[in-house]
């Protein structure tokens, strides 16, 4: 099956496209499953908590996430569609089996965002591509501000290190 990559809209989506150094059945790995994407979706000295992923449309993707004063942010999120070892679409606009989540209007940087994952095959290498579409440019600008580039680029940083020792 082939996967394309999603088009981009500049004034809405944030995209972090690399070229990485470990094969894409490791990258899929390392984001499905629970013990291995715990030691490396936040930032250290960030850690995650607790992880549940029900790998189907529909299913669930939840992290908590504990910062370095012991407080923590869960994060839950519906897995929108799934193409083994090549994709990953998912929201937190909605909680598992479709249901709407509930955010205060207009809310700032917790405004919902769908995410794309794609994964391609680049011999032992794989291009990762993570599309982030936001609900307008305000939305995409916060997201930008708060940190996308460097947060999502770091956390990539370390799937890399921990996937070279599994």
């Amino acid at each position: 099956m082939s996967v394309t990559l999603p088009k981009a809209d500049p004034k809405r989506d944030l995209v972090l496209d690399r070229l990485v150094d470990v094969p894409h059945e490791l990258v899929w790995t390392a984001w499905t499953q629970p013990e291995h994407l715990v030691k490396w979706y936040v930032p250290r000295p960030w850690t995650v908590a607790d992880c549940q992923i029900e790998l189907r449309p529909g299913g669930i993707f939840r992290t908590v996430m504990r910062s370095p004063e012991g407080e923590d942010f869960e994060n839950v999120c519906c897995y929108l569609d799934i193409a083994e070892r090549q994709r990953l679409v998912w929201t937190d606009a909605l909680h598992p089996g479709y249901r709407p989540a509930f955010k205060p209007l207009a809310s700032g940087p917790s405004a919902f965002f769908t995410a794309i994952l794609t994964l391609l095959p680049q011999g032992e290498k794989t291009r990762y591509v993570a599309t982030v579409m936001h609900r307008d440019e305000a939305d995409r600008k916060r997201h930008e501000e708060l940190g996308f580039h460097d947060g999502w680029g770091t956390v990539l940083d370390q799937l890399v290190e921990h996937a070279k020792t599994m």
